[in-house]
């Protein structure tokens, strides 16, 4: 008797398990980092917005250039607002982006972010649970060759903040740069490799 108990009890589990799997679930694709001079000049460029979803593209930047700076990628520069038109019924198109990487090239920039937003919403429903689809890569300004990408969509609970999942789904993308960033900006510093390493 206590066994059967026992077995109803781990299936239980196990469903319930399996169900909270299926509520909070990610799927990603990252690229390996690439290998990036310490003194490389970094930028932001637009976000395609892909969704439904007014000014999704503009919010992917914000948390993308965050998580950035938090990082220590501080040499960040952000493309001008006039590069980017998106209102709340107009998504960016395809020139703008051009423009704004003829813009890095103009600041003598290395390397970019830029992405694309496919996914931003609370999912229809009686839960209403946030999903968020995201692309990113990194440019090479001086060739316009993609050097690095990645792509996920994550999905949160009922009770989530969009936000909160988007900055989660992020954060991991970003991943790969962001762990490579500390030898570099130490390297940086103020501009002298011997003070930086003689600070505690």
């Amino acid at each position: 008797m206590k066994t059967l108990a026992f077995s109803r009890l781990l299936r239980l589990g196990a469903a319930t398990a399996l169900t909270l799997g299926l509520v909070a679930c990610s799927t990603t694709d990252i690229g390996n980092a690439p290998a990036l001079p310490a003194n490389a000049r970094w930028g932001l460029l637009p976000f395609a917005n892909h969704t439904e979803t007014p000014q999704a593209g503009l919010r992917a930047e914000a948390i993308s250039e965050t998580i950035l700076r938090a990082n220590g990628i501080t040499d960040l520069r952000r493309y001008p607002a006039s590069l980017n038109n998106e209102t709340l019924f107009e998504p960016m198109d395809r020139k703008q982006l051009d423009a704004a990487l003829d813009w890095a090239r103009g600041e003598n920039i290395g390397y970019a972010l830029s992405g694309t937003v496919d996914e931003w919403r609370y999912k229809v429903g009686v839960d209403g649970e946030p999903a968020v689809g995201l692309t990113l890569q990194l440019i090479e300004v001086s060739s316009g060759k993609v050097v690095w990408a990645a792509a996920g969509g994550k999905s949160g609970w009922s009770r989530e903040a969009l936000s909160a999942v988007a900055q989660k789904l992020t954060r991991t993308l970003l991943s790969p740069l962001t762990s490579a960033v500390p030898a570099a900006t130490a390297a940086v510093g103020d501009g002298n490799p011997a003070d930086s390493a003689a600070k505690p």
